[in-house]
């Protein structure tokens, strides 16, 4: 019998994709905020992303990469870690949304949702793991799916697939790592700006109300539990954790 391998060191190289605004850049900051290095990438680097990586010049490294960009991300870990040191951890986070009803949602928008949110992350996943591997590391990985995954919301039919397969990849890496890796998603109730794209004013007033907490979700209630799973011994592997306040329950 192998001997246990023991807690994980808390991440202190965070690669986040996705930072440039939103849940993304909350994310960036709180890690730099926890005294990490972080890199981070997205199509279009934000002023407010540019002038996050003048106050940090050296311990954040931004880049804009397309997430679809394999060879893109291959160079980017690759300067990250020669910036920043070797990557221990990963916040998969980029994402595209959908609006349409599956009936009318046409076969290339769907390649490019399965694309985006499901085969990127998986491929980005795999070059972290490599990455940390190689040099016979640990680490912590998080997906940042949907409670969409788990419940069935109209005009997201593609979206929500994809999200679900993150969640199940998890289950699976979390038993392939044996434990050098933690892995773990969580699953974010609907962002109010999210909600207003695909549902009208209504819908969005009755889901509030039938909420037991009466929102709905703010990246800052996502930051502790991504905090508490880059940063801290919580021992969670294989999970998914929903953040939305109680409306699927």
């Amino acid at each position: 019998m192998s001997e246990p391998l023991g807690p994980i060191p808390a991440a202190t190289c965070v690669l986040v994709s996705g930072g440039s605004r939103g849940l993304g850049l909350a994310l960036v900051t709180d890690a730099l905020a926890r005294g990490a290095n972080v890199a981070t990438f997205a199509r279009t680097v934000t002023p407010e992303l540019k002038e996050l990586a003048l106050q940090h010049p050296t311990s954040l490294h931004v880049g804009s990469v397309d997430v679809t960009d394999t060879a893109g991300l291959t160079a980017f870990i690759r300067e990250s870690a020669a910036k920043l040191g070797p990557i221990d951890a990963l916040v998969n986070n980029a994402a595209i949304g959908q609006d349409s009803l599956h009936i009318h949602t046409s076969p290339e928008q769907i390649a490019a949702l399965v694309a985006t949110n499901l085969t990127a992350p998986l491929l980005l996943t795999r070059a972290v793991l490599r990455h940390i591997m190689a040099r016979g590391g640990r680490g912590r990985i998080v997906m940042v799916t949907s409670v969409c995954a788990q419940r069935g919301y109209s005009g997201l039919v593609a979206y929500s697939a994809t999200k679900g397969g993150l969640d199940s990849a998890v289950r699976t890496l979390a038993r392939e790592m044996h434990g050098r890796v933690l892995i773990n998603s969580v699953a974010p109730g609907f962002f109010a700006s999210e909600m207003s794209s695909v549902l009208g004013p209504d819908q969005l007033e009755t889901i509030t109300r039938r909420t037991p907490s009466g929102r709905l979700v703010e990246p800052e209630n996502i930051l502790p539990v991504v905090r508490s799973l880059l940063f801290e011994d919580t021992n969670f592997n294989g999970q998914v954790l929903t953040v939305d306040g109680g409306s699927s329950i």
